[in-house]
């Protein structure tokens, strides 16, 4: 008798027949077990299954916009500089806003698509290439990291870092040389071969690997945010960061194999 008032005296257990200290009937006992688990919109808390599916919505709009992009290639040049507003925005932006995701996924499609197609004037076939290699290392990099085989670290986090770093510098001074007519490669400083191979191939091959680990980043937040359980909204900030991501790896991916190419 004590036992039973301990457990109907909590008001939170007080209309649960599983703490009402009364017999469950078989009936009640199957509708209790066959009831589904609470997802996110039950918890309000970041779950993968939301992430994925916000991930698919974002790269939807995305191909979208690539699509427009492709047959109005003009619209590259005005949507390169949204894309890099709104990508801004959305990186230093508090809390996540899905209309700013979608906005940046929509131009940044726009973008990709009036690149992949000058891309494809020069080089027939190369977008496919581009884009089964894309798949190719978005997939690896997931079963390596599903598998625990590679992991984030401090120490490589650094070496990341200095390395975007780097790299930054280094594609900001071609942009320059490119833009006053100093280099005359297509690629500028990329187009300078040692060896016989374009530098523009050996920085392509150290940038996708840094790519790739801006993938593991990226999956190791998305399991940070769900483990911490993170509100829900932020399953947009981790579509976001995959978008960047990935579209900055197919755009790596299209240079280098247009180096590698225009080498033969």
């Amino acid at each position: 008798m004590k036992e039973e008032q301990l457990a109907t005296s909590n008001p939170a257990f007080k209309n649960s027949p599983a703490f009402s200290g009364n017999a469950l009937t078989a009936q009640q006992l199957d509708e209790l077990y066959n009831k589904p688990s609470a997802g996110s919109a039950e918890t309000e808390r970041m779950t993968y299954e939301d992430t994925i599916q916000k991930t698919v919505i974002s790269f939807a709009i995305l191909l979208v916009g690539a699509a427009i992009g492709w047959f109005i290639p003009l619209l590259a040049i005005p949507a390169a500089i949204a894309g890099f507003v709104l990508a801004l925005v959305n990186i230093f932006k508090k809390k996540p806003s899905p209309p700013l995701v979608l906005s940046y996924a929509a131009v940044q499609g726009v973008f990709v698509g009036g690149i992949s197609v000058l891309f494809s004037g020069m080089y027939e076939g190369i977008v496919t290439q581009a884009l089964l290699g894309t798949l190719g290392v978005v997939a690896v990099v997931l079963v390596l990291f599903r598998s625990g085989k590679i992991r984030a670290s401090k120490r490589a986090t650094k070496v990341f870092l200095v390395g975007m770093i780097g790299y930054a510098v280094f594609s900001l001074i071609n942009f320059g040389l490119m833009a006053f007519g100093v280099t005359d490669g297509q690629f500028g400083l990329r187009s300078v071969e040692f060896m016989g191979i374009p530098l523009g191939a050996i920085i392509g091959v150290f940038v996708i690997l840094m790519a790739s680990y801006s993938l593991v980043l990226d999956f190791d937040g998305i399991q940070q945010g769900v483990r911490n359980g993170a509100p829900r909204i932020y399953a947009w900030r981790a579509a976001f960061g995959l978008m960047v991501t990935v579209v900055w790896l197919y755009l790596e991916m299209l240079r280098l194999i247009a180096i590698l190419r225009g080498s033969n």
